[in-house]
């Protein structure tokens, strides 16, 4: 199974997922879905999806200056975006259980 393909669709809620637990700058953001599980997320799509959930209003950023190199944009989750994380849930557990009847074989609801 290519599972790039079903990244694509859950990135958003994984990413509002991990900035609950608290707020992140865009490579922190990627190391915490690498190490809860995600590994195949490239950088490039994580920061898009940062900067897209920022432009829709789901997430806040502030700049924090760094001694050691460039300053860091962190992102936080805002009411907006929690509310959007609460209907992706939802969503993702209602989609998760169909999934798992059909492939334990049961296709009637």
């Amino acid at each position: 199974m290519d599972t790039t393909q079903l990244l694509k669709g859950v990135l958003d809620v994984a990413v509002l997922a991990v900035v609950e637990e608290e707020d992140g700058y865009g490579y922190d953001v990627v190391r915490r879905l690498r190490t809860a599980g995600i590994e195949a997320i490239g950088d490039a799509s994580v920061y898009g999806t940062l900067r897209r959930l920022y432009s829709a209003g789901a997430l806040t950023s502030y700049v924090v200056p760094s001694d050691e190199g460039p300053h860091r944009k962190y992102y936080g989750i805002n009411a907006h975006g929690r509310t959007l994380l609460k209907e992706q849930r939802a969503e993702w557990h209602e989609f998760a259980d169909v999934m798992a009847r059909l492939l334990q074989g049961g296709t009637d609801r």
